[in-house]
C-alpha cells in the first residue's frame, strides 16, 4: 500500500532521527518554529509601535517621554531599521560555516532579549545599547529561522509553500498581539512596562526554543568539517559557464561601499541628534553626507556591472531582471514603512481616538473579538502539539504553556478595563495592529487569485501592490484635504488606508524573494539575496527620512500634501514597471 504524503514525510523525518508525529498535517516542529517566530515578532513589533511614539512624547505629563522632534526620531529609527536588513546577511554565513542554525537562532534570541532589557531602563546609553543588540541578534535569528524550515522539508518541496504559510501565520499573529498588548500598556501604564513585556516573552520563546531540541534531531547543528561538508558545498555550474569568483578588486569594492553606507546611516542620526556631523565639507556643492552615499552607490554599480559581464547571456539577463524588481521594491517600502515614523505621529496628532457612547461600545465588541478569536484559535493550535509532543518536549510545552496563561492574562485585563471605563480613547498603537489583522484575512484570497486563470506576470503584480498601497495615501490626502489646523479626523480614514497598505503588500511582498530564487543560479543565491535586502535596508532608511519631513511638510504646505506625494509617487513608479512587463518578460528567458 502506498503511503501518502504526510506519512511518507513522518517515516522520512524519523529515519533522519526528527519527530515524525504531525500536527495539522505538518511536522511537530514547524509549530515549534511558529512559536517561537511569533514571540520574536510579539517582542519586535510590540517594540517598533513604542520607539518613536516614546522619543517624541512630551518631557511632562502623566506618561512623560523625551520630546525629541520627529525629525531626530525618525533619523534614529531609519538607522536601526536599515541595519535589520543588513546584518543578517552576514549571520546566515556565521550560521552556515561556523555555528549551525540552532545556535544561531539561540544566541540571536539572547542578545536581542538583552536589547529589550536595556530599552526598559530610561537611559540614552541603555537605548542605543539596547537598539544595538536587536540590531545584532535579528542578524543571528531573522535568517536562520527559515533555514531550518526549509531544511525540514528538504526532500518534500510540495508541502514547503503551505509550511511557509504557517510560519508566517505566526510571524502576522505575533506582531498582532505584540502591537496590541505592548502598545496599549506603554500607552496606558507606562512605555517601559511595553518594552519590558516585549523582553519577557522574547526570553520565554527562546527558552520554549532550546526544551524542544528532541523535536528536531540533527537539522540546524554545527555544519560538518571535512571533504563531506566541501563535496555538499561545491559550486554547480550550469553547462556553458565559466568560474566567476570574486577579485581581489570586488572584495576591496564591497569593503569601501560598506563602510561608505553604515557611515552614511550613523551620521545621519549622529547629525540630527548630537550636531556631530562626521562629513562637514562640500565636494562640488553637494554635502558631506549625500557625497558620501552617492560615491557607496557608484562603487556598488562597478561590482554589479563588473560581476555581471562576466556570465552568460542568460543568466545575465535574469540578474538584470532582479535587478530591475529591487529597484522598485525601494519605492515600495519607502511608502509602505511609513506605518512605523509617519503614521504613528499622524494617529497620535491628527486622528480622533475618543470614543464615547455608541461608538464606544461597539469599538469594544469588535476589539474583544479582534483579540479573543485569534487567541482562541493559535491555544487550540498549542494544545494539539502539546497534545503530540508532551512526552518528547514537556518542558517546552509548559513554557509554552506559561507563555499564553500570560497573554491571556493581559487580554483580559484589557478588555476589562476598556469595558469598565467611562469614555476611552483607542490607543496609537492600535492602528498598527491593522496590517497584521489584514493579512490573516485576506491573504489567502490574494493567494487563490494568483493560483487562478487570473494570475498575472510579476511585473503586473509589482505594478499593482505599488499602485493599492498608494490608494491607502490616497485615502488619508482626501480625509485630510481642506481640514482646518487643529481638527482631527476621523479614525476610519487610516482603517482605510492599511486595509490597502495590506492589500499592496500581499501583491508585491511574496513574490520578490520568490522570483530571486527562481532567477538567480543556486551559487549566487546568497549574494543576490544580500543585494535584495540591501534595497530593502535603502528602502526603510528613506522612509524615516522622509517621514521626518511630516511636521516640515505639513507647516510649510499641508498634511495633505504630505500623503499626496505618497499618493502619487508609488503610482508612477507602479505604471512604469507595469510598463517594463515587455522587457522584463524577455530577460526573464521564461521563468514564470
Amino acid at each position: 500500500m502506498s503511503l501518502t504524503d504526510d506519512q511518507a514525510l513522518s517515516a522520512e523525518l524519523e529515519k533522519q532521527g526528527i519527530d515524525g508525529k504531525m500536527v495539522l498535517g505538518h511536522p511537530s516542529g514547524l509549530f515549534v518554529l511558529f512559536f517561537t517566530e511569533m514571540w520574536e515578532r510579539f517582542s519586535f513589533y510590540g517594540m517598533r509601535v513604542l520607539l518613536i511614539q516614546f522619543l517624541t512624547a512630551s518631557v511632562l505629563g502623566s506618561n512623560p517621554g523625551w520630546g525629541w522632534t520627529v525629525e531626530s526620531a525618525t533619523a534614529l529609527y531609519g538607522t536601526y531599521a536599515m541595519l535589520l536588513y543588513i546584518t543578517p546577511i552576514f549571520g546566515g554565513i556565521i550560521a552556515d560555516k561556523f555555528i549551525g542554525y540552532r545556535w544561531a537562532v539561540v544566541i540571536g534570541s539572547l542578545i536581542m532579549t538583552l536589547g529589550h532589557l536595556f530599552l526598559a531602563f530610561d537611559s540614552p546609553v541603555f537605548l542605543y545599547l539596547g537598539l544595538g543588540a536587536l540590531v545584532i541578534g535579528t542578524g543571528f535569528f531573522k535568517p536562520n529561522m527559515t533555514s531550518i524550515l526549509s531544511e525540514m522539508y528538504k526532500k518534500f518541496p510540495q508541502k514547503k509553500d503551505a509550511a511557509y504559510t504557517i510560519f508566517y501565520m505566526g510571524v502576522n499573529a505575533g506582531a498582532f498581539f505584540g502591537m496590541m498588548l505592548c502598545g496599549y500598556l506603554a500607552e496606558k501604564v507606562g512605555w517601559h512596562w511595553g518594552f519590558g513585556v516585549a523582553g519577557i516573552f522574547m526570553l520565554l520563546g527562546t527558552l520554549q526554543f532550546w526544551l524542544a531540541k528532541p523535536l528536531f534531531g540533527p537539522i540546524g547543528d554545527v555544519p560538518k568539517k571535512g571533504a563531506e561538508a566541501a563535496a555538499a558545498n561545491a559550486v554547480q555550474y550550469e553547462p556553458g559557464e565559466k568560474p566567476n569568483p570574486f577579485t581581489k578588486v570586488d572584495f576591496l569594492l564591497i569593503i569601501l561601499m560598506t563602510v561608505l553606507g553604515l557611515s552614511y546611516a550613523f551620521n545621519d542620526p549622529l547629525t540630527k541628534i548630537a550636531q556631530i556631523n562626521l562629513f562637514n565639507f562640500e565636494i562640488a556643492g553637494v554635502a558631506g553626507q549625500n557625497f558620501v552615499i552617492l560615491l557607496a552607490l557608484i562603487f556598488f554599480f562597478i561590482v554589479i556591472i563588473k560581476r555581471l559581464a562576466n556570465y552568460t547571456k542568460i543568466v545575465r539577463d535574469r540578474m538584470i531582471a532582479v535587478i530591475i524588481f529591487a529597484f522598485f521594491v525601494v519605492f515600495f517600502w519607502m511608502s509602505f514603512e511609513q506605518g512605523a515614523s509617519s503614521l504613528v505621529i499622524f494617529a497620535r496628532d491628527n486622528v480622533n481616538r475618543e470614543l464615547i457612547g455608541n461608538t464606544k461600545t461597539i469599538f469594544n465588541i469588535i476589539n474583544s473579538l479582534l483579540t479573543v478569536v485569534p487567541l482562541a484559535i493559535i491555544t487550540y493550535v498549542l494544545f494539539l502539539l502539546g497534545k503530540q509532543t508532551w512526552q518528547k518536549a514537556t518542558l517546552s510545552n509548559v513554557v509554552l504553556g506559561i507563555c499564553f496563561l500570560a497573554i491571556w492574562g493581559l487580554a483580559i485585563w484589557m478588555l476589562n478595563k476598556e469595558f469598565s471605563s467611562d469614555k476611552s480613547e483607542i490607543t496609537v498603537s492600535f492602528f498598527s495592529t491593522l496590517n497584521s489583522f489584514f493579512i490573516i484575512s485576506c491573504a489567502s484570497l490574494v493567494s487563490r487569485i494568483w493560483d487562478s486563470k487570473y494570475n498575472p506576470p510579476a511585473a503586473v503584480k509589482y505594478g499593482l501592490g505599488l499602485i493599492i498601497m498608494a490608494l491607502g495615501f490616497g485615502c488619508l490626502f482626501l480625509g485630510t484635504s481642506g481640514v482646518a489646523e487643529g481638527v482631527r479626523i476621523s479614525f476610519m480614514w487610516l482603517v482605510a488606508a492599511y486595509f490597502f497598505h495590506t492589500l499592496g503588500e500581499l501583491c508585491l511582498s511574496p513574490v520578490g524573494l520568490s522570483y530571486v530564487s527562481k532567477l538567480v543560479p543556486a551559487r549566487m543565491i546568497a549574494f543576490m539575496f544580500g543585494m535584495w535586502y540591501l534595497a530593502i535596508a535603502i528602502g526603510q532608511k528613506l522612509a524615516a527620512l522622509l517621514g521626518g519631513q511630516i511636521e516640515t511638510i505639513t507647516k510649510e504646505y499641508s498634511l495633505s500634501t504630505f500623503f499626496l506625494i505618497f499618493t502619487v509617487v508609488p503610482i508612477v513608479a507602479g505604471l512604469l514597471v507595469m510598463a517594463l512587463n515587455p522587457l522584463l518578460k524577455k530577460l526573464m528567458h521564461g521563468v514564470k
